[in-house]
């Protein structure tokens, strides 16, 4: 009887509507108008895929999901269950059942309590949303989960699969660029009963996987089933970072993040992401990643990120460039255009050099490696997985010789960050005029499709330009707040500062170190486009202090700039 219902329930499975368009990250929330609702909106989900749930450990029972909100709001209407008793001597032979099994004192579901930074008006914070989304536990008491189910949180609880009980958590570390996140239980009732699960391995073409979680729609668990369909590097949505993916075919629904991917006993891949607009493709996080992400905070105490070469490469599939550049014929490789000032790369590799090979693994006209059988990967995953300070060895056609380079790998931080989870934006406040550094989440703030209606020369500068040193920022004047100190000078919004009494700006605390340390009777500001701001420094001194009270503004600069540290927030950051 069992086995029937199970194919049962696959069948059921294999069958759902599909939602619309790009990536998406799922994590229950009840407001979408959040900084990270706005870079991963769920444009509409009008109906769930049907998912197995396991009201105890010795039945199943077919659900069709419903949009269920939490704290708050219309519950979904009680479905209809068909149940099926397990057999008491059967022996379990299918993968899902054993998933199911395995996965029960394993899975966690995760209740987060977060509240997102206002990047135009950087002293708020936007209101508070209630999220839900899975985990599960790992070795030395700890539970895996998705970073952007804890992004901004402020309060995080776990309940275990049976269990009315909710456990404060807390989060050790997180890896944005990765997606995933670490939280650690110090209640000792939890622990009782629960199952470690371990890491496998990456599976192979066509091999299935059950994946587990707590998906909307409902409050127990479930287990959706699928077959692995492509492995290859893959934008991770949340972290805008590419890395290894493996891409299923089981449904992947909001709250699913964080949940484990199971083939046979042991976990191959953690649910982050799924595309719309597309048949059930839905994306884990692989155990290299993994891997990867579990090492670093243990070495270090601390996520580290993943390293980069700095390189912007560029194919040689034509034979006309590969001629030009003498590649003879064996050689293969790919043509370095640009390298990021702040590499160690920077200062052995030029521009027009060809990347021949790897660690000594040959790289392909197209960019790729050999990965396993007949598949390939782009060679930027064998540089992800290196250690940071790992060194990597390089063969190089330059002027059509030869040479082998030793280069120290590390993690780079872009000119303007992409991502800023977990910190206080910074701001400067001087005579009405707003300063801050730009980001993209700044550009973010602007809507769904802040590619086209925000300032077009900040996104083109965000998306584009390296730093030239450490520690550079480009800052911009966002907003100014009308006053008759600072009246005329509204147009000038949106525009980047170049410098202060002649000063080259390095980055926001360098401007207001320079406009609170002016000795002159006039603080001039030289903006883009030639245009400058002039001010009578005592007077707009003055004006500050008005226009901070008039608008309700705590102060006029960040904490980060007055150098004081909110212990939650830094060790967030640390994380």
């Amino acid at each position: 009887m069992l086995g029937s219902a199970l194919r049962r329930v696959a069948t059921r499975l294999s069958s759902f509507p599909s939602p619309s368009s790009s990536f998406l990250i799922f994590n229950n929330s009840t407001n979408p108008n959040s900084t990270s609702g706005r870079l991963f909106h769920l444009p509409h989900f009008y109906l769930f895929s049907t998912t197995v749930t396991v009201p105890a450990a010795h039945e199943t029972s077919i659900l069709r999901s419903t949009r269920d909100k939490l704290g708050g709001g219309r519950r979904a209407r009680r479905p209809v269950r068909h149940r099926f008793v397990k057999k008491s001597s059967g022996n379990v032979t299918t993968n899902t059942y054993a998933a199911i099994e395995l996965a029960l004192d394993s899975v966690v579901k995760v209740f987060t309590v977060s509240r997102s930074p206002n990047y135009f008006l950087p002293w708020q914070n936007k209101s508070q949303r209630e999220t839900t989304g899975s985990g599960f536990v790992i070795h030395g008491k700890k539970i895996l989960t998705n970073a952007h189910v804890v992004a901004d949180h402020t309060f995080v609880m776990v309940r275990k699969h049976g269990g009315s009980t909710k456990f404060r958590a807390q989060v050790e570390a997180v890896g944005h660029e990765c997606d995933l996140a670490i939280l650690v239980v110090d209640s000792e009732e939890f622990w009782e009963g629960v199952t470690f699960l371990e890491l496998g391995d990456i599976p192979f073409l066509q091999q299935a996987v059950a994946v587990v979680g707590y998906p909307q729609g409902g409050d127990n668990i479930s287990v959706t089933k699928g077959v692995v369909s492509r492995v290859e590097p893959t934008q991770y949505v949340h972290g805008a970072t590419q890395l290894m993916a493996i891409q299923i075919d089981a449904a992947i629904n909001p709250g699913n993040s964080g949940g484990p991917a199971i083939m046979g006993n042991k976990v191959v891949g953690v649910a982050f992401q799924n595309l719309s607009g597309a048949e059930n493709i839905g994306y884990i996080i692989p155990v290299p990643v993994i891997r990867h992400f579990i090492i670093g905070v243990e070495e270090n105490g601390k996520y580290v990120g993943f390293c980069s070469l700095g390189l912007s490469c560029q194919t040689t599939e034509n034979v006309q460039l590969r001629n030009y550049f003498g590649m003879k014929p064996e050689m293969t490789g790919v043509l370095v255009d640009k390298i990021n000032p702040l590499s160690d790369a920077h200062k052995i590799l030029k521009k027009d050099d060809i990347i021949l090979a790897f660690d000594s693994v040959p790289i392909a006209n197209d960019g790729t490696v050999h990965f396993r059988n007949r598949e390939r990967i782009t060679f930027d995953h064998l540089v992800s997985m290196k250690k940071p300070n790992e060194k990597c060895l390089l063969r190089v056609l330059r002027d059509a010789k030869e040479y082998e380079f030793s280069i120290t790998l590390r993690p780079l931080q872009p000119l303007v960050p992409v991502h800023q989870f977990d910190k206080l934006p910074s701001y400067y406040i001087f005579a009405g005029l707003v300063f801050i550094p730009l980001t993209q989440p700044y550009l973010h703030e602007y809507g769904e499709d802040w590619y086209n209606t925000s300032p077009r020369r900040l996104c083109e500068r965000a998306l584009r330009e390296l730093p030239k040193k450490a520690g550079e920022q480009l800052v911009i004047l966002s907003q100014v707040l009308m006053d008759d100190i600072s009246a005329g000078y509204e147009r000038f919004a949106e525009l980047q500062i170049k410098r202060v009494n002649g000063v080259e700006i390095e980055n926001l605390k360098h401007l207001s170190e320079q406009v609170e340390n002016c000795s002159s009777e006039c603080l001039r500001f030289d903006l883009d486009d030639d245009r400058v701001i002039v001010l009578d420094y005592q007077k707009a001194k003055l004006a500050t202090n008005r226009i901070l009270k008039l608008h309700r503004i705590p102060s006029a600069m960040s904490s980060d700039l007055r150098g004081e540290e909110n212990p939650e927030i830094e060790l967030a950051c640390a994380s």
